[in-house]
């Protein structure tokens, strides 16, 4: 399990976009794909009980604990059927 706390930003994000903390939490222990731009970690998982939408959880990995610093529902990526 990852040691992670959510920025106010992040927190805010979380409450506006109904996005659930487990779900947070699934795709970050398992995400299908992670991507590293700099200190940053993108974590990305789709989410079944929000119709197959990729998640992305953008995370400060040089600060401990990792601090999440963003997070949404890409459109960019294709809905898994």
């Amino acid at each position: 399990m990852i040691d992670y706390e959510f920025s106010e930003h992040a927190f805010d994000m979380l409450k506006e976009r109904n996005i659930r903390e487990a779900w947070v939490k699934l795709t970050m222990d398992a995400p299908e794909k992670q991507e590293r731009h700099g200190g940053m970690v993108h974590y990305i998982g789709a989410i079944g009980e929000y119709g197959g939408r990729y998640l992305r959880v953008v995370v400060n990995s040089d600060v401990k604990p990792q601090r999440i610093v963003t997070l949404f529902f890409d459109r960019r990526l294709r809905r898994k059927s």
